[in-house]
């Protein structure tokens, strides 16, 4: 399943947290010109470096698809940031 939201938290100087969702669907439309731009910057790369354009397009979605419910959390010192995909 493609993932639908993204949720970014991140800790303000007084301690709170300042949170925005970012939902994927409307990113991705506003996107699509930089995206289609990206894959075929990648197919020339695979053609170049011998490697199979399906697999690599198959390997990516792959990767995509196991977004969903995924959290990266980074914290150094009073900074703090969290990921979460849904």
């Amino acid at each position: 399943m493609m993932p639908q939201l993204v949720t970014v938290r991140r800790r303000r100087a007084n301690g709170g947290w300042l949170r925005l969702q970012i939902p994927v669907l409307p990113v991705l439309l506003v996107l699509l010109p930089l995206l289609l731009l990206a894959v075929l910057a990648g197919l020339v790369a695979c053609l170049a470096t011998r490697v199979s354009p399906v697999g690599a397009l198959r390997g990516a979605a792959a990767v995509l698809w196991a977004l969903p419910g995924t959290r990266f959390e980074i914290a150094e010192g009073r900074s703090a940031l969290m990921v979460s995909v849904r």
